[in-house]
């Protein structure tokens, strides 16, 4: 019997979307194995009430990725929204949040400060040289990939 695809959702500031791309690439092994698909706000097609195809999204996740970054924290439709939905399935497990830090920011307050953090460390992915940019990348795609496997397997 095929393993069960999980839905990946990834809520993030859209100053952020250069990471959020370069993320969305490197899980290219796990979407071509489909074991995962990767919905973000850009998918919202026209004629679509973005709220609901939002809302709607998360509630189907099975893991929810926080690019989390100062234009994370500072999103009133993050905050108001995705990160209550967000945190509310998180605690029923119904779904799994995976913090990755994008930026460096003080995020020792906000709901999620408990979770694991990627990368290693909660090392912010912009603190990488541009050298060292694909192994972070590398390494939270087969952090995600153990998760998923993991998620599956249970």
């Amino acid at each position: 019997m095929p393993l069960k695809k999980l839905k990946v959702f990834i809520s993030y500031a859209h100053k952020d979307e250069d990471i959020k791309n370069e993320l969305d690439n490197h899980l290219i092994g796990l979407k071509r194995s489909d074991k995962i698909e990767v919905w973000n706000d850009r998918q919202i097609i026209p004629g679509e009430e973005w709220d609901d195809a939002i809302i709607g999204e998360l509630q189907a996740a099975d893991i929810i990725i926080l690019l989390i970054s100062t234009y994370f924290l500072n999103s009133k439709y993050i905050w108001e929204k995705e990160l209550t939905v967000a945190m509310e399935r998180h605690k029923n497990k119904t779904a799994r949040i995976i913090p990755i830090i994008a930026k460096s920011c003080d995020f020792s307050d906000m709901p999620f400060a408990g979770i694991q953090a990627l990368p290693k460390n909660a090392t912010p992915i912009n603190s990488f040289t541009d050298g060292a940019l694909d192994q972070v990348y590398t390494e939270i795609a087969k952090s995600i990939r153990t998760v998923v496997d993991y998620m599956q397997s249970n």
